[in-house]
C-alpha cells in the first residue's frame, strides 16, 4: 500500500486516546483522521470521513466497540484495544487484524501497526508471491509458504520444516522472518517461528504442529496466545 493508512482512534479515556495518538503520530504508513471518545461520535465521523483501520476500545458507554462492529455493513479493518482478555474470541470472530490489551506499550503497538501494514500491502498487491527461494545443498530452494509447518534456528543455520521434508540452509532466523509473511507466521520462541494456520493444538507452553511440538518462550506467551487463542 503506497499511500498511508487512513485511521481513527476511539476510546472513552483520554490518557489512553493520547497514548495512541502518540504511537500513531510516530509511524510514518500511518495517517491519523480522528479522534473521538465513543462509538456513536465514530459513526457519525465515519459518515464524513471513511478511513481504512480503527483502534476501537471495546469497553465503552452506550455502545460496545464489538456491538458498534456488528451493526457496520462494511467496516474499516479494525485493531481492538481493551483491558480486559476475555473480549479476545468476541474481536477475532469479526475477523479483526489484532487485539491489544492495555497498558498498551510502543512495542506492542508496533506489531499491531505492522500487521495493518501486512494486510493493506497484500490487498494492494495484484499478485504478492507465496515463497521464497533459500541456499540449500548448493542449490536455491523453493520454499512455498503454504508448505512450511515451523522454522527451527539453530545458530548461523535454520531448519525449515514442511509437511514432506526438512530444508536446512545457511541463515538466520531473523533474515528469514522478515521474508515471510507476518500476518501467517508467528514467533514463538528465540529459535522458533509457526505457521498460524498449522497449529493443531496447544498445552502448557507447547504448541503442536500434529505430533510435533514447538516451544512458546516465557517473554513471548502472551502475544502468541493472545494471537492464535
Amino acid at each position: 500500500m503506497n499511500k498511508p493508512i487512513s485511521c481513527i482512534i476511539t476510546d472513552d479515556e483520554p490518557y489512553a486516546r493520547k497514548g495512541l495518538q502518540a504511537y500513531v503520530e510516530k509511524t510514518g504508513f500511518l495517517a491519523l483522521k480522528g479522534i473521538c471518545e465513543d462509538a456513536m461520535e465514530l459513526g457519525e465521523m465515519l459518515k464524513q470521513q471513511p478511513v481504512d483501520l480503527l483502534f476501537l476500545d471495546i469497553q465503552m458507554p452506550h455502545i460496545s466497540g464489538v456491538e458498534f462492529l456488528r451493526q457496520l455493513a462494511n467496516p474499516p479493518k479494525v485493531i481492538f484495544t481493551t483491558a480486559f482478555k476475555e473480549y479476545a474470541i468476541d474481536g477475532f470472530e469479526l475477523d479483526v487484524l489484532d487485539y491489544m490489551l492495555k497498558p498498551i506499550s510502543h512495542e506492542r503497538f508496533m506489531k499491531a501497526a505492522y500487521k495493518a501494514k501486512d494486510y493493506f500491502d497484500l490487498k494492494g498487491s495484484t499478485n504478492p508471491p507465496n515463497y521464497l527461494f533459500v541456499k540449500a545443498d548448493g542449490r536455491l530452494e523453493k520454499i512455498v509458504f503454504e508448505e512450511v509447518l515451523f522454522l527451527e534456528g539453530m545458530e548461523n543455520y535454520v531448519i525449515i520444516h514442511t509437511a514432506g521434508k526438512k530444508v536446512i540452509t545457511h541463515s538466520t532466523l531473523k533474515s528469514l522472518m522478515e521474508k515471510l509473511p507476518k500476518s501467517a507466521f508467528l514467533q514463538t520462541h528465540k529459535s522458533y517461528i509457526i505457521a498460524v494456520n498449522k497449529i493443531s493444538a496447544v498445552e502448557g507452553n507447547m504448541l503442536y504442529v500434529g505430533d510435533k511440538q514447538v516451544p512458546i518462550s516465557r517473554q513471548l506467551r502472551e502475544l502468541v496466545l493472545g494471537r492464535i487463542i
